[in-house]
């Protein structure tokens, strides 16, 4: 049997990683300022992560949601202090697709509303729901098309207006910041509108903080630089610094009934027990402000780059605009300088690195960066 062959893959093996470096099979290292799609949060191979884990797997790997758990209490106790949200509560699944779907699903039962209010350049998802409302065509198979999706341009709070007085959508889904779209921040005063439109029309308010919550922007959501609260916050990525997980948060205003929704991996005792691991040593490490600051260092000195036509985001998302296509400086920055990056669209670099990431591997990147440039 092969391995169905979706996905573009470099020629690289890693085997073993550490903080903010990878190495692969050669023996080489790299540096990585892409974390896995920005899923390393506390750093590779924490040590007080890989004891928590080994631990849990030594005395319970796996049981089902038909148990009381513990460790989900705890966790959601840790989650709602670390993120401001004390009074919502969380529904535990695997990926951040499946987050969103639940998200959207919610909404509907909440409304019992169909329709929904998506953004151009967004990305939700692969699944049923998350894909149709992810603006990549492409993306979409022919049993998508049933959800009434309605695309809105950025920003635009008058086209978001004219879709909800017609009182059919039942939610609006924004990512705290665009990541596939091109690290695209939004409009503080727009999210404020948007806040307060959605509870004129009873539409539910989805934040999608997916890649940029936790921690990452240099506050624990990106949503909270415009000081709103949503309905319903979904969270994956960063997490669980590995392990499959993600997150739903869920207003008071809603009523948890039973049968809903539903999971059979969501919040396992090895799920719970990496991200109870993750928020002790975010706490411990103080890496929520580590990434404001590290982060502005580094757009700070990007923006000195005369090649660079812009640099966008917050704290350790960051995009970095070129006029050219970025494909060969970004090769040549993996392979010849050992630097792992994102990208997006075809002139746009994205950096996502270990919120862990200091001021001196900082400056590492940035010498091996600037001798890539033309």
């Amino acid at each position: 049997m092969n391995y169905f062959d979706v996905f573009p893959r470099w020629n690289i093996i890693p085997v073993k990683a550490l903080g903010c470096k990878v190495y692969d099979k050669d023996g080489n290292e790299y540096l990585d300022f892409y974390g896995g799609h920005a899923v390393i949060s506390i750093g590779h191979s924490h040590p007080k992560y890989v004891e928590r884990i080994s631990e849990q797997v030594s005395q319970l790997g796996f049981y089902s949601n038909s148990v009381i758990m513990p460790l989900q209490d705890e966790y959601a106790e840790k989650l709602g202090k670390a993120s401001g949200y004390p009074d919502y509560s969380l529904f535990m699944v695997n990926t951040g697709a499946e987050a969103n779907e639940n998200a959207l699903k919610l909404a509907s039962f909440y409304n019992k509303r169909k329709k929904v209010v998506a953004f151009q350049h967004s990305f939700h998802g692969r699944t049923a729901a998350a894909v149709r409302v992810t603006d990549i065509p492409k993306y979409w198979a022919p049993m998508n098309d049933d959800l009434e999706v309605a695309f809105v341009p950025w920003n635009d709070i008058e086209a978001v207006r004219k879709e909800l007085k017609q009182g059919d959508v039942s939610s609006v889904i924004i990512e705290g910041i665009q990541g596939i779209g091109g690290i695209i921040v939004p409009d503080p005063a727009f999210l404020v509108e948007l806040r307060q439109i959605c509870t004129e029309t009873d539409t539910v308010l989805i934040l999608d903080e997916i890649q940029s919550g936790y921690g990452r922007t240099g506050k624990f959501f990106a949503h909270q630089f415009a000081g709103i609260r949503p309905d319903i916050i979904t969270i994956a990525k960063g997490m669980g610094n590995g392990f499959p997980i993600s997150g739903v948060l869920i207003s008071p205003k809603f009523e948890a009934v039973y049968g809903q929704l539903g999971t059979t991996f969501g919040g396992n005792p090895l799920a719970c027990a990496a991200a109870i691991a993750v928020l002790d040593v975010m706490n411990e490490e103080k890496l929520v402000e580590n990434a404001a600051k590290v982060g502005q260092y580094l757009m700070d000195e990007l923006k000195k780059i005369p090649e660079i036509k812009e640099v966008r985001g917050h704290g350790l998302m960051i995009g970095i605009e070129f006029a050219e296509p970025v494909k060969p400086l970004r090769d040549k920055l993996l392979f010849d300088e050992k630097v792992f990056t994102g990208a997006t669209g075809t002139h746009v670099f994205r950096l996502l690195p270990p919120l862990c990431v200091t001021k001196e591997i900082a400056g590492d990147f940035l010498a091996r960066f600037k001798k890539v440039l033309p």
